[in-house]
């Protein structure tokens, strides 16, 4: 293995060619990041230019402190930031039992909860609203690694939507009006270890994932009235995995590709018909798909680790086995971080640890590596890049930025006062952190 560090050169005219129609067609999602995963749902933010270096004495412009618990990532449209969180409040209750089969590390609910949804003022970091949408105790408290509310909001520009799972379904003006809510019944999910499936969201349709130990569903929802357009039940069990969103030519519906145990389902958007499927991830699976340039790269490591790419042209019925998997493999896949497109490469971490790995997208060539990234452990979140750099974060307050070149090179190794399992969000000249305790937003002075 090689002990050296590892970028990719990222071209925003290549990136450009590579995005939905729908997002082509619209300037000012490029300059947003109105879902986690970004502008491309790759984790790549294509006209942003954000600081390379920063601690607590440089190069934060502001930090505010932020209520409750909440892994979700931080969205961004115009000067509004949105994140949710939970806020536990009130005595101390004798702790709900926890009853899942090979439950461990569980954190037990002693109190009721607040579930909110917070916008923060860009420029400032002051807190515009802060919307209650739901109050109850909680029926599990989740793996101490996550939260309940780790599923991270989204946007359309006009609304903000944010989903708790079996605690509900909310979509908001950029006031902080409740629009409409929907309730689920309640949802348990293996090991209790909680839900986090963030929603997806296109051309005005809504799309959850609830994938658990009961009757698992898929349903869209009509983002304008919160009723459902179809619902569709799948013979899966938990998985965290949130719904990715592809356009395979204008000639057809776009499609809700959902990565499970059983099968990798493509859903038509319209209908709610299954597309194609594809079996041979593990089970529980975590990372989200992504895609680009008609590929889509599936992966997951728990019991057993796999990763495919898909060649989505023409891909009809069950799939398994067939050309259409363009390359496989079951080296270093990551379980809880997404993976990273940037130009033609899909970025991976080796289950939560700080193996990076690199593969062309289309035919699973490695271009060296695998990498050990110095300096980060236990990476939870997804990586992100801008630029030509990659920023990688970890529990531990770190940000790893590097670049690539003929010889990779580390740019630096950042350190704040907080704890980082949220994906950041990368806007014009800024990137956003948000920590267990504050969320950061790091620029260099203006």
């Amino acid at each position: 293995m090689r002990f050296v560090l590892l970028a990719t050169v990222c071209c925003l005219l290549w990136q450009c060619s590579a995005l939905d129609a729908g997002a082509a067609d619209d300037p000012a999602s490029l300059q947003n990041w109105a879902e986690w995963r970004g502008p491309l749902r790759t984790g790549f933010a294509p006209t942003a230019d954000p600081p390379t270096e920063w601690s607590e004495r440089k190069n934060v412009r502001w930090k505010v402190s932020l209520p409750g618990s909440g892994h979700s990532s931080p969205i961004v449209w115009g000067d509004n930031i949105f994140l949710t969180a939970a806020i536990p409040y009130g005595p101390q209750l004798p702790p709900v039992p926890v009853t899942a089969p090979g439950a461990h590390d569980n954190v037990d609910v002693t109190q009721k909860h607040r579930f909110v949804v917070i916008c923060v003022d860009r420029t400032d970091g002051a807190v515009r609203w802060q919307t209650v949408v739901n109050d109850l105790l909680p029926h599990e408290g989740g793996h101490n690694t996550g939260s309940l509310a780790s599923a991270s909001p989204i946007t359309d520009g006009t609304n903000v939507y944010a989903h708790f799972g079996s605690h509900g379904l909310y979509a908001l003006d950029f006031a902080g009006n409740v629009l409409w809510k929907r309730q689920f019944d309640r949802m348990q999910s293996k090991h209790a270890h909680g839900e986090g499936a963030s929603p997806a969201l296109h051309d005005g349709v809504l799309v959850v994932n609830c994938d658990y130990e009961g009757q698992s569903f898929v349903e869209a929802i009509d983002a304008a009235s919160g009723q459902t357009k179809w619902k569709k039940n799948r013979e899966e069990v938990t998985s965290w995995a949130s719904p990715l969103i592809v356009e395979r030519n204008e000639n057809e519906n776009p499609q809700v590709v959902v990565a499970g145990t059983d099968r990798i389902r493509a859903y038509d958007l319209q209908s709610g018909e299954v597309v194609w499927k594809c079996g041979g991830l593990s089970s529980n699976v975590v990372a989200t798909p992504v895609s680009a340039d008609g590929v889509l790269i599936a992966a997951s490591s728990y019991d057993t680790r796999a990763m495919m790419a898909i060649d989505l042209d023409a891909a009809a019925g069950d799939i398994t086995g067939s050309p259409h998997v363009l390359w496989s493999t079951t080296q270093r896949t990551p379980y809880v971080p997404s993976m990273l497109i940037v130009k033609d490469s899909v970025y991976f971490l080796r289950h939560y640890q700080n193996i990076l790995s690199r593969r062309n997208i289309r035919t699973g060539d490695e271009s060296g590596g695998p990498f050990r990234l110095a300096g980060v452990q236990n990476i939870f979140a997804s990586p992100v890049a801008a630029k030509d750099r990659i920023y990688i974060v970890d529990l531990d307050g770190r940000t790893l930025v590097f670049r690539h070149a003929d010889q990779p090179q580390q740019l630096a190794l950042n350190l704040l006062d907080d704890r980082f399992a949220a994906t950041p969000a990368i806007v014009g000249k800024e990137l956003f952190l948000r920590g267990h305790e504050f969320l950061y937003c790091i620029a260099e002075p203006e």
